[in-house]
């Protein structure tokens, strides 16, 4: 375990071309004055994630039983022009469709960014949550994605090698930068109640 407030990155792809290596691997974690359930009921609510993640604004569930693996999440999604600027990513508002894939409460919530047919990809959000010895929990939020899901593979369809290093590098950093301001956030939503 890293220390408290750490992040942590494996390479993106064109950094090591190992085929087991994933395009993205990111986490980072913080301690959080509250109980892991307590915790871990208020990650799970997707539809609270406006409150603390810098893209997602919220959403609902649109099938399945809220929080429950299977369950459909709808988020609604806002991208300024600034993210890395210069690749083709969506930008202003869009909406995507995820799939519960692990929920145990006090422990770990995870979903899986679906494709434009609904089915889940190898794109994978998720928390983690433990006591801490202290009556506190550290938060472990992370990012993985195995192979390259649809958005990615649109988004690099027009670039060369080197522009592709060069995307997956910058969105390394965005994606670290993302899961750092996430904890932060999620820790004085908890820690004001």
């Amino acid at each position: 375990m890293t220390p408290s407030g750490a992040l942590a990155r494996i390479p993106a792809m064109g950094e090591n071309t190992h085929p087991n290596t994933p395009l993205f691997q990111v986490r980072a974690e913080r301690r959080i004055s509250a109980a892991p359930d307590a915790v871990y009921a208020v990650v799970s609510d997707l539809p609270r994630s406006g409150e603390w993640s810098p893209e997602c604004q919220g959403g609902a569930w649109v099938s399945g039983e809220p929080g429950a693996v299977g369950s459909v999440f709808r988020g609604e999604n806002l991208r300024s022009e600034d993210v890395v600027s210069w690749a083709p990513v969506v930008r202003g508002t869009w909406h995507t469709h995820a799939e519960v894939v692990a929920a145990e409460a006090g422990r770990t919530f995870r979903w899986a960014m679906q494709d434009s047919k609904g089915k889940a990809q190898q794109s994978v959000w998720g928390f983690d949550v433990a006591a801490d010895g202290e009556g506190g929990t550290v938060l472990v939020h992370h990012f993985r994605m195995d192979g390259a899901t649809e958005g990615i593979r649109g988004i690099t369809a027009e670039m060369d090698d080197v522009e592709k290093k060069q995307f997956f590098t910058d969105w390394g950093i965005k994606l670290e930068h993302d899961l750092g301001v996430t904890l932060e956030r999620i820790k004085l939503v908890i820690e004001k109640n």
